[in-house]
């Protein structure tokens, strides 16, 4: 598709950089007909090839290339090389400022008719014409990670959001330069409608999305929660050391600690299930996260609306996960506690914990 060489014109190759004309976007839930994203365990034996990405495409253009301070000294020096010419070692305040120096990149931000916004997506600077796809999903709401997703397992899937409802939509691109933002691009609007009509009336995409909206926050709460539990988890092994290595702390202190590791172990049960009981006994409980996964996991990944057992596992979900929070709420305190005590008595640092200290 190069339609969008017909907007480059002279007035556009002239901007920094400029969001082209985009086409409305079919929605729809690619099929895997060998199980799996792509061939499967189809093997090699046959010709293969990707479809394109699913989503509204963002063509765009950029005049300029991103140089760096470094590179741009590095090709002044190259060309003094070639010419014979000394060099000389840079100062340290130019070294300093390339070491400094953040790398830009640009940022696409969408928005609904309403003007909230849904997603942006981070790319790096390339010059020329290049092209973006947005999948109709919104943010993550599963903690943030610097690991990247692991795509080796092929049944695994990469965290994300809940797909939008059709209609009208707009998306600006900025720019993330030597600490401050610029705007680009004017906001280009741009329609989203379903592959096939008829599946949902608008109405009840309007439900769907509202009980999207109920359970992406009940899953970004839930699980960070857990990986807050994690957190404490990690640090109370750290702490149990402290203690023993502490002299002039209370003796109950490490019963204390203690105290706090059980109680962690169960909301760990709660909110995560037993996996003891399920390597014994086949399966356990339902935990709350196996509850809310169970939505997200399956209505996420149609465009049909919640079930009456998707309401209900919301329902229940939701409920038992208040006492929960308030249960890992009153453990990061008492862990507080700990910390303050093992300062004041002097202890090695911890993870978490600020020394305090008073020049004598």
């Amino acid at each position: 598709d190069y339609s969008c060489l017909r907007a480059m014109n002279k007035e556009a190759l002239q901007q920094d950089a400029a969001i082209l004309p985009i086409k409305d976007a079919a929605m729809f839930i690619p099929s895997n007909p060998f199980g799996f994203p792509g061939i499967g365990f189809q093997g090699a034996g046959f010709f293969f090839a990707p479809n394109p990405e699913t989503g509204a495409v963002f063509t765009y253009f950029v005049k300029d290339e991103y140089t760096s301070l470094k590179k741009k000294r590095r090709t002044v020096e190259k060309e003094k090389q070639k010419k014979g010419e000394e060099l000389e070692i840079p100062p340290y305040n130019i070294l300093r400022k390339e070491a400094n120096e953040l790398e830009p990149f640009l940022l696409f931000t969408i928005k609904d008719e309403s003007g909230n916004p849904v997603k942006t997506i981070k790319t790096s600077v390339k010059k020329g014409v290049n092209r973006i796809v947005w999948d109709f999903r919104t943010k993550v709401f599963n903690p943030i990670s610097l690991k990247p997703f692991d795509n080796t397992v092929p049944w695994d899937e990469a965290d994300k959001g809940y797909m939008v409802v059709p209609g009208k939509y707009f998306v600006t691109l900025s720019k993330f330069d030597n600490g401050t933002w610029t705007e680009l691009s004017k906001s280009q609007s741009f329609n989203i409608a379903p592959l096939k009509s008829g599946a949902l009336p608008d109405a009840d995409r309007k439900k769907l999305d509202a009980f999207n909206k109920q359970v992406a926050e009940l899953i970004r709460a839930v699980s960070g929660a857990d990986a807050y539990r994690a957190e404490l988890v990690d640090k109370l092994a750290l702490l149990k050391k402290a203690v023993l290595e502490t002299e002039n702390i209370p003796a109950s202190t490490y019963g204390t600690v203690i105290g706090i590791e059980t109680k962690l172990k169960t909301i760990n049960l709660k909110l995560n299930g037993d996996a003891l009981r399920a390597t014994f006994e086949g399966s356990s409980p339902t935990s709350v996260r196996g509850r809310v996964e169970v939505i997200t996991g399956n209505l996420w990944s149609t465009t049909s609306e919640p079930t009456t057992t998707f309401i209900h596992l919301y329902q229940v979900s939701s409920s038992q996960f208040s006492e929960l929070l308030d249960s890992l709420k009153s453990a990061g305190e008492e862990i507080g506690k700990v910390e303050n005590a093992l300062e004041e008595s002097g202890s090695p640092y911890t993870p978490g914990r600020l020394p305090v200290w008073k020049k004598k």
